[in-house]
């Protein structure tokens, strides 16, 4: 498999797991902002996004409501992106 196979296995498991959340609203909010951005992001990006795909949606779906502060060591350039993500 080439770099660039591997690369886009990737994106394309990324994809399937941010459109597959298992709570309506994160599928909305974390897929939305994959599709948009995704082709995109380089790979220290794509490693952001892969830790963010695997966070609870509920403490997810706290920070993007604004119902509980985004914690510290959570507050990465794109999850606060994907947070104020407008579709």
């Amino acid at each position: 498999m080439t770099a660039a196979e591997n690369s886009d296995t990737r994106r394309k498991r990324i994809l399937w797991r941010a459109t597959h959340r298992g709570i309506k609203e994160m599928d909305l909010i974390v897929g939305g902002f994959a599709q948009a951005r995704l082709t995109g992001m380089n790979e220290a990006e794509l490693a952001a996004l892969e830790a963010i795909i695997e966070l609870p949606d509920q403490e997810l779906l706290a920070w993007a409501t604004r119902l509980e502060p985004i914690p510290r060591e959570h507050a990465s350039a794109v999850l606060l992106e994907m947070l104020d993500f407008q579709p």
